[in-house]
């Protein structure tokens, strides 16, 4: 399981990585490996703002349908458009070419509220 020490990480199971006064998120290797093939990725709140657990989309596997979570609050400044094509990207490098929205948080200090590496490693059991 790959989960990477420069990310945060939500109970829900997204990662967030900061670049400079944004910050990308996706779902975890934990995640995509427990949902499956991946089919279809559906983000329709870009350029809206939205609140931490708010829901900004979905992904769609072969056999469920789950929510996308957000995991801080910000206005949501795009969707990673290759995901259209290539939803699969999310299941073989959920941590780059997977990613899923970019954001402009409202809060930065919301990041403190997540999970590094390692409490994440043991939220999900290893």
């Amino acid at each position: 399981m790959n989960i990477p020490e420069n990310l945060k990480y939500s109970n829900d199971h997204e990662w967030l990585r900061v670049e400079g006064d944004e910050v990308f998120i996706g779902i975890t290797d934990f995640a995509q490996h427990e949902l499956g093939d991946i089919v279809f990725v559906d983000v329709d709140t870009v350029g809206e703002t939205l609140d931490k657990d708010e829901v900004f989309g979905s992904v769609e596997a072969v056999k469920t349908v789950s929510d996308l979570m957000m995991p801080i609050s910000g206005e949501v400044l795009a969707f990673n458009e290759n995901l259209e094509s290539n939803a699969a990207a999310i299941n073989s490098d959920p941590y780059a070419e997977g990613w899923v929205i970019k954001i402009k948080p409202s809060n930065l200090a919301e990041l403190n509220d997540l999970m590094d590496a390692k409490a994440y490693s043991a939220f999900i059991g290893l």
